[in-house]
């Protein structure tokens, strides 16, 4: 049927359930779990030793608060309740003031008087995470991470002085020790996806001019990147990420043949990457690393790995010396030659043997990492409390827990399958996760040739929101229902038997994701120019494929119907060996933040949709849009 021969009383009857925002977000609440509201989980995840060396402070993101423990007495000494989730903290120099930054939509920071517990707020804008304070306390800076800026705030004034661009989600920052420079890291990628190169950077900003100097590009395949920490003696910055080897065929997993995980450590004088170590051993991977800190001398370092469940113990002093003795990337020289060295670190896993300690958890799923004198405190999201390793003896060390409640609440289904699909240890050697590739069960931003539709044709990730409700599964329709789509995952993709105790809750857990509202929205409605957006949409014909709550053709219930068939659309860009080739139609709801779009991620933002990769308007009629239309089309779009 063509796009401009449709009914109109399809475009009515379609255009009825897009009138209102809030409408949408009242079908969603139907399917969708308030963990905020719901859970009475703790979700520890950030973690601070406080300046004065005797206390932790953790937040605690699905209790909406923040707590404080006494390192000698393992007692908690104070709870701050919070306006919303917790994303980041930190604390003054002086000790009488924590800064924590919480929310999603509607972000703030919160200015908690330590001695009080008295908590003042201000509002930060999208999601703010990673707060930091400038050299002299008077100004705060913010990463807000979904809409790729960072933030610079006067304390005093409660003001927004500068909006710096990042380049893609940054979500954690660190100050150089001189205060000039805040190196900041992005979580993921950044543009089209269908090339060879993809990878997280470091953006460097100077904090005289608020300025992006530099940006500094991470090994291929460096991504989904978490915490950073900065040397005592600030000559290192270290930044964990996952490895992707996203340009081979999915067809084994040993020896981290899909995903690897590494330690990226950054020179600060220079501003460059010096080198990239792996973190798994030839047999076995340390999947998902998360948080990093070093002791305080600079002798070890710690990094924290969420899905295998415990802390590597390095000895950085001999890492170095190590380090010192191979060849770093010189001036001219082709980075990819230089990556694919035998003797380059990053490809060698047997190169910390000596020099690190794996020690396990008696917790789940560490996060965020911190040390006093001979002690490490890691937040334990999953079983709620923290883990502490001791290194008294750094070549015996041993680990404990220490209480977060004085009761841990059963998890339920949801709860137990958002922990699996977080848990390497359902992977064959522990190679990687659900979330390795869908962090935060959305998109890791890269393709992968899973090899469910034949080889040679990479696909994007997509995300999982919805994924349950709008049938079939993956880009191509392959699968049935994300149910089936979870099952493989398990078998092919982290090779292993999809047993039904965890890929029920799994189901669970996806099926209770709930869309953060966009940044595009104004006070929770569309825009004018998003309002004008929305009656391009329908004009265009994208009414067709993107009709009902989810925006992608299905009803609200129609999950609830097995064995319907869903129609695929030719949409005029596959080419090669899957030449006219018919697509899923996937949901738009948070399509702000899964870019790049199309099946292989040819189409780094919306505007490449419309223009560059729709030339016969099969993928809705928009070759006679002017620039302001097709600018409120995408404003509209992102809005969702």
């Amino acid at each position: 049927m063509s796009f401009k021969k449709f009914t109109g009383a399809f475009v009515l009857l379609a255009a009825a359930v897009l009138a209102s925002r809030r409408v949408f977000f009242l079908l969603a609440g139907l399917v969708a779990v308030n963990a905020v509201a719901a859970s009475t989980y703790l979700s520890p995840e950030v973690l601070k030793v406080s300046v004065d060396g005797k206390s932790v402070f953790v937040t605690e993101r699905t209790a909406n608060q923040a707590k404080k423990l006494n390192i000698e007495s393992e007692q908690i000494e104070k709870v701050y309740q919070l306006p919303d989730r917790p994303t980041g903290l930190i604390q003054s120099k002086d000790g009488k003031t924590l800064y924590i930054t919480c929310g999603e939509a509607e972000g703030f920071v919160c200015i908690v008087d330590e001695a009080s517990g008295k908590v003042n707020k201000f509002r930060a804008g999208h999601y703010p995470t990673a707060p930091v304070l400038s050299l002299d306390e008077s100004k705060l800076y913010i990463s807000n991470r979904l809409i790729d800026r960072v933030s610079v705030w006067d304390l005093k004034e409660q003001k927004k002085l500068k909006t710096i661009q990042a380049t893609r989600e940054p979500i954690a920052a660190v100050l150089s020790k001189d205060g000039k420079f805040l190196f900041v890291s992005n979580h993921l990628p950044n543009g089209a996806a269908n090339v060879e190169r993809m990878t997280s950077h470091i953006d460097i900003i100077a904090t005289d001019t608020f300025k992006q100097v530099k940006s500094i590009e991470l090994p291929n395949g460096a991504i989904d990147l978490r915490e950073m920490a900065i040397s005592n003696n600030g000559k290192w910055i270290f930044v964990p990420s996952i490895f992707a080897r996203f340009l081979v065929p999915t067809n084994q997993i040993e020896r981290g043949w899909i995903n690897t995980h590494a330690l990226n450590i950054i020179n600060v004088e220079k501003q460059e990457l010096y080198h990239t170590v792996l973190l798994d051993d030839v047999d076995l991977g340390a999947a998902n690393p998360w948080g990093v800190v070093t002791s305080d001398d600079d002798k070890y370092l710690f990094v924290s790995h969420n899905a295998t469940h415990e802390v590597s113990v390095i000895n950085f002093e001999k890492l170095l010396k190590k380090l010192a003795t191979y060849p770093t990337l010189q001036p001219g020289q082709n980075r990819d030659d230089f990556e694919a060295m035998e003797n380059n670190p990053a490809n060698n896993m047997s190169f910390l043997t000596g020099l690190r300690q794996r020690v396990r958890l008696e917790g789940i799923g560490p996060r965020g990492i911190d040390v006093q004198g001979k002690k490490v405190f890691v937040a334990q999201y999953f079983s709620d409390d923290l883990g502490v390793v001791d290194f008294e003896e750094p070549e015996d060390c041993f680990a404990y827990s220490m209480k977060l409640a004085p009761t841990k609440k059963k998890m339920d289904i949801v709860r137990t399958g958002e922990m699996y699909f977080h848990d390497a240890s359902i992977c064959f050697q522990q190679w990687q996760t659900c979330s390795t590739c869908h962090p935060d069960a959305r998109t890791d931003a890269v393709n992968w040739d899973l090899l469910n539709d034949g080889i040679g044709n990479p696909k994007s990730t997509k995300s999982m929101l919805f994924a349950h409700y709008t049938p079939p599964a993956m880009i191509t329709g392959i699968r049935a229902r994300a149910e089936v789509a979870v099952r493989a995952g398990i078998r092919h993709i982290q090779f292993s038997v999809p047993r039904e105790s965890r890929a029920k809750p799994i189901d669970a857990y996806l099926k209770s994701l709930r869309p953060i509202p966009s940044p595009y929205l104004v006070n929770g409605d569309l825009s004018e120019k998003a309002q004008k957006g929305r009656d391009i949409f329908e004009k265009a014909g994208c009414l067709y494929c993107h009709s009902g709550p989810y925006f992608s053709g299905h009803a609200k219930d129609d999950y609830k119907k097995p064995g319907k068939k869903y129609p695929k659309y030719d949409i005029g860009v596959a080419d090669g060996s899957e030449k006219d080739k018919k697509f899923d139609t996937p949901t738009l709801i948070e399509l702000y933040r899964t870019r790049p779009y199309l099946y292989d991620g040819r189409a780094a933002n919306l505007h490449e949709v419309f223009t560059k990769y729709n030339k016969k308007d099969k993928h809705g009629v928009t070759s006679n849009l002017t620039k302001e239309e097709l600018d409120c089309l995408v404003e509209y779009l992102n809005s969702l």
